[in-house]
């Protein structure tokens, strides 16, 4: 069944996100004292994208594990939940009518069109607030999106690092495509004919981490965050 919004549901306004917020207001006053005594610069906005099944989300979820006060924006989509994700934590499902309202109310950082078949948008709000308490933000988005973060960003003088995630090989996104079960046959080739023109954007990129272990691709993208952030990498 869909999970859409209605008055007691999350949205990008009124979400488990802004009651996570309030929680770290401690968390962001360590963050800034850290970096009062020291010539760390004002932390960047980390922008993770990848090709389709590369486990974005499966190495942001690793990383979060370890360390749970880093921030990572929630997407509203007009596609339909998978088995398991939850609305306004996983993603904000938007019926599409009301997508394109927070659209026309310019309430996105960045909206696309993925694999045909579905909007995703980037509520900009929530970043902002996060970015200007000194949270550790990390936006997880596909190619598409982050192109259009580059443009948007440099409008609205955010500073981005841009992070690819790689996967070992083009046959290990077919291993991951397949086992993941959650596509037809018909979604699986138009994401893999999507991926083959993705992996192609990797020079488009800051950094490249490959994805060959989870659990190694989320220490390394800890370390980068930790290095933005001001932070011992070892804590």
């Amino acid at each position: 069944m869909s999970r859409q919004h209605t008055e007691n549901d999350s949205s990008p306004h009124h979400s488990p996100v802004r009651n996570w917020f309030g929680r770290a207001k401690t968390y962001a006053t360590r963050v800034r004292k850290k970096r009062a005594h020291s010539s760390a610069p004002r932390g960047r906005m980390i922008v993770l994208s990848g090709p389709t099944a590369v486990g974005k989300g499966t190495v942001e979820a690793a990383l979060r594990a370890k360390h749970p006060n880093v921030w990572v924006s929630v997407s509203a989509t007009t596609r339909q939940p998978r088995p398991g994700e939850k609305n306004g934590v996983d993603y904000y499902f938007v019926t599409p009518e009301k997508f394109r309202q927070m659209r026309q109310n310019n309430e996105f950082l960045e909206t696309a069109v993925v694999h045909n078949m579905a909007d995703y948008g980037t509520p900009l709000r929530p970043v902002q607030e996060h970015l200007q308490a000194g949270i550790p933000t990390i936006l997880e988005i596909d190619l598409q999106g982050a192109r259009r973060v580059r443009e948007k960003a440099a409008e609205l003088g955010i500073d981005v690092l841009f992070v690819f995630l790689a996967p070992p090989s083009f046959d290990d996104l077919i291993t991951r495509l397949a086992e993941r079960g959650t596509e037809n046959e018909e979604q699986r080739m138009k994401r893999l004919a999507t991926a083959r023109i993705e992996l192609g954007a990797e020079r488009e990129f800051d950094r490249v981490i490959v994805n060959d272990r989870v659990e190694r691709a989320a220490d390394e993208l800890w370390r980068l965050v930790a290095q933005e952030y001001g932070l011992n990498p070892d804590e």
